[in-house]
């Protein structure tokens, strides 16, 4: 089956069930290479706890402007500044920079699935 099918299943069980997802970052924070530091194993456990025991959901959110996602201002455990990655980085140029080139990046990279998905979906791009 193409993979854009098992998208469509997958947001279908979410609708149908109001399931509520969650990304959580347990790569690079705070800048490139030379710059930035992995997240803390610790804060990716506060994170997918307080996911799991509604913590999270409970909370205050505010919406990212590049990537349009909604991030929770607070978790117990994990330092606020890292939860907005923009904030996280000292150089906020080069975070606005590299966040516009990832978006270029992930459009490129998508056009050769657009033929394959809902006008939704390729819409949010």
């Amino acid at each position: 089956l193409r993979s854009s099918l098992y998208a469509e299943l997958l947001g279908q069980k979410i609708g149908n069930h109001q399931v509520h997802c969650w990304l959580v970052n347990t790569g690079w924070s705070g800048g490139g290479p030379g710059v930035g530091s992995r997240m803390p194993i610790a804060y990716s456990r506060a994170l997918v706890n307080a996911a799991l025991d509604g913590t999270l959901s409970a909370g205050a959110f505010l919406k990212d402007s590049v990537f349009k996602l909604d991030i929770p201002t607070c978790c117990p455990g994990v330092e606020d500044a890292v939860l907005n990655p923009r904030n996280a980085w000292a150089d906020k140029d080069a975070y606005d920079l590299t966040a516009s080139r990832l978006v270029e990046m992930f459009r490129t990279n998508f056009r050769q699935f657009e033929a394959t998905v809902s006008a939704e979906i390729a819409g949010v791009l």
